[in-house]
């Protein structure tokens, strides 16, 4: 694994508000009209930001283009490693930030960056895990085809059937986390595919960590990397694998940890007592 730009962040006496991990592979056409939007969002509301882009094994000149960028933009870090896919890229990206605040996004940033401010204070409900959902009342979808609606309409039934009842919108791909707690659930993920999401939300639960889904505005991407018939049964697979893991016993809380679901709150955040109102309200399923 290779860290280009890490000094930038290090040195910092405080660890920045926000993280914005990019998981990408093969995004040298699309990677720098987000770059540029991140950047111009971030600087126009004077944000204490990191951005890092985990490049996952790409065979274009992705790196490349990005290592460019870290030289003039000192809140840019560039972690490269081997393809392994997407959870994994996620994965690396949320261990290796220091925001207070860690959310991961698409690279084509169909969720636009203006909706950002509603995942960090004072608009980000009051838990340690929020999620961008297109299914939640108020949210607005435009451009996406009747069949890929429907596709994913159907995988949800399967995902709230056997790990995460309630949860209208799981695979919506931006996610924001308090900072531990993100640092936590990533330290236990074990898919790399794309039921990575699914496992996330299910430890996080399972842990007693509050999830609430944010209402947002999407935009579907043409140029989306997600195939209804070829990764249909790799998605099925994944979830069929969280079910396993936790009637195993494998995604039990670690005993370090055991008290501090509710322990974590992050510069700006206020009391906990919401959190914990819709922690007990959304337990996790039984094994």
């Amino acid at each position: 694994m290779t860290i280009v730009g890490e000094h930038e962040t290090s040195d910092l006496h405080e660890p920045p508000l926000l993280s914005l991990v990019l998981p990408v592979y093969n995004e040298h056409d699309r990677l720098p009209r987000t770059l540029r939007l991140l950047r111009k969002y971030l600087s126009r509301r004077r944000l204490a930001a990191e951005i890092i882009v985990v490049d996952d094994g790409s065979t274009d000149d992705t790196a490349a283009l990005v290592q460019r960028r870290v030289l003039t933009w000192p809140a840019l870090r560039l972690i490269s490693t081997p393809h392994r896919g997407k959870g994994h890229a996620v994965r690396v990206g949320l261990l290796a930030a220091q925001g207070a605040y860690i959310c991961f996004c698409d690279a084509d940033l169909s969720m636009p960056i203006t909706e950002l401010s509603k995942f960090l204070p004072p608009l980000r409900p009051d838990v340690a895990v929020a999620i961008a959902s297109r299914e939640a009342r108020g949210a607005h979808r435009y451009g996406e085809p009747v069949h890929r609606h429907v596709f994913g309409r159907v995988f949800n039934l399967l995902v709230r059937a056997l790990a995460l009842p309630g949860i209208q919108d799981s695979q919506c791909g931006f996610k924001s986390f308090r900072g531990e707690v993100a640092r936590q659930l990533a330290a236990a993920q074990t898919r790399n595919g794309w039921g990575f999401d699914v496992e996330l939300l299910y430890l996080a639960r399972r842990w007693g960590y509050g999830v609430v889904e944010v209402p947002v505005e999407w935009h579907y991407a043409p140029s989306s990397r997600v195939s209804p018939l070829r990764d249909s049964w790799r998605m099925a697979r994944d979830v069929l694998a969280v079910r396993r893991n936790a009637r195993a016993g494998n995604y039990e809380k670690p005993a370090a940890l055991s008290g501090q679901a509710y322990a974590q709150t992050a510069p700006g955040e206020p009391g906990r007592d919401a959190a914990r109102a819709r922690s007990a309200e959304a337990a996790a399923p039984s094994r």
